[in-house]
């Protein structure tokens, strides 16, 4: 029972916080975005909307984080991403807010800004109004009705104006209380939901949006591929083939010594010995990084332990994996964990890891946290973008957390099914 209360009056709490950004911040974003809209075929909107924009962004992302945190309300987050190729200046700015208007998340949010400002708020408030209105039965039964200098006082359908209408005004109050105690959360969550209703986008579109995501993905996919064809190339060339050639030379000379210079002959078999040792080594170290043997043959949760183990720092790892993915998930899982890992030492500074691998919902999870200098980002040519691009081709997301001082943690999704 404790548990509850304590719940329920944390979802007041919440109610009451959320209903302020709603009512404060959600009307007066919706009043500034739209005036700078206005303002656009005047020149001046070109250099408010984009800021404008963002700060909407950023407010709808905190609605998000709290309807996942406070009530287990997923929103999808559907932003086309800025071209790459938008520039600095009059120019750019130009292209930037004609992107931002042609994006209909934008219009999407302006509608639930607007929404969020009248029914948001009230229905934020519910949650602490329950609380609120139930208290004041007590507060009228303690005979304080006269306080409000109304006779009587009309609490809900109960005129307060004696000790007998304040026991019914107690009664009243413990009813809203216990209905607060009971329903708060499921009140809050309804809030959520109605944010959900207007940010999420609609299912014609989400599925627009993830054919584009793919098929940008793939066209990244398949330049990685010739990409890493051709280091593989390279590698061979420049490393074991060039030992195996120097092993043939060897045993050449070593055939037209072994019976005039047989001393000689002998160093030459030693040399070749250790030459053909060199290219083997090489030629694992690229297998490894190919496709790990430890990942083919005992699954991702053991190779990420193994990655773990070859850590210069402190590392820690959770896994929670019944079954296993398709090779290629684990790949890209395992290389996505590997280079989070390598940021975190070469980059970070990070003193001490933790890799938490597991699966829930249809989904392959990781997450890589460090305690290092934080300051991390996608974009901007980082190693991160090579990451979100890889696991883009699996229809797969990547969060990067790190604020500057860090921690940083570096999160991984990618949807499958485990055998």
């Amino acid at each position: 029972m404790g548990k509850r209360i304590s719940q329920a009056l944390r979802a007041g709490a919440r109610g009451l916080l959320a209903s302020v950004a709603a009512l404060a911040g959600s009307l007066t974003l919706f009043v500034l975005t739209v005036l700078s809209i206005a303002f656009v075929p005047l020149g001046v909107g070109l250099l408010t909307t984009p800021a404008a924009v963002a700060a909407v962004r950023r407010h709808a992302n905190r609605r998000r984080v709290w309807a996942a945190e406070w009530a287990g309300v997923r929103v999808a987050e559907a932003y086309r991403p800025l071209p790459a190729d938008v520039r600095r200046g009059l120019a750019g700015q130009v292209r930037r807010t004609a992107h931002l208007l042609r994006d209909p998340a934008t219009w999407r949010d302006l509608r639930w800004l607007l929404v969020d400002a009248s029914a948001g708020t009230v229905s934020a408030m519910l949650a602490p109004a329950l609380f609120a209105y139930g208290v004041q039965g007590f507060v009228l039964a303690a005979g304080l009705w006269a306080a409000f200098r109304q006779d009587p006082y009309w609490y809900a359908f109960v005129p307060v104006s004696g000790p007998a209408t304040g026991l019914l005004a107690a009664a009243l109050g413990a009813v809203l209380l216990g209905a607060g105690v009971r329903y708060a959360p499921d009140v809050l969550r309804g809030h959520f939901l109605l944010t959900r209703s207007l940010l999420d986008p609609g299912r014609d579109e989400e599925l627009a949006r993830r054919v584009e995501r793919l098929t940008r993905t793939r066209h990244d996919a398949v330049d990685a591929s010739a990409g890493e064809l051709r280091r593989i190339e390279r590698d061979l060339h420049d490393g074991a083939q060039a030992r195996l050639v120097a092993v043939g030379m060897d045993l050449g000379v070593v055939e037209a010594l072994i019976e005039k210079d047989p001393a000689r002959a002998k160093e030459l078999i030693g040399q070749a010995r250790r030459s053909s040792a060199d290219a083997l080594n090489e030629l694992r170290d690229l297998v490894r990084g190919i496709h790990p043997p430890v990942l083919a043959e005992r699954g991702l949760g053991d190779a990420v332990r193994a990655l773990a183990l070859r850590m210069p720092v402190a590392t820690e790892v959770s896994v929670d994996l019944p079954g296993r993915a398709q090779a290629p998930v684990e790949s890209a899982a395992y290389f996505t964990v590997s280079e989070a890992l390598a940021n975190a030492v070469k980059h970070a500074g990070a003193g001490r890891v933790r890799i938490d691998l597991w699966h829930s919902g249809g989904v392959l999870r990781a997450t890589v946290t460090d305690d290092g200098r934080g300051g991390a980002r996608i974009g901007n040519g980082s190693g991160l973008s090579g990451l979100e691009r890889r696991l883009g081709t699996f229809d797969g997301v990547l969060a990067v957390s790190s604020p500057a001082g860090g921690p940083t943690v570096v999160t991984m999704e990618i949807p499958c099914e485990l055998s």
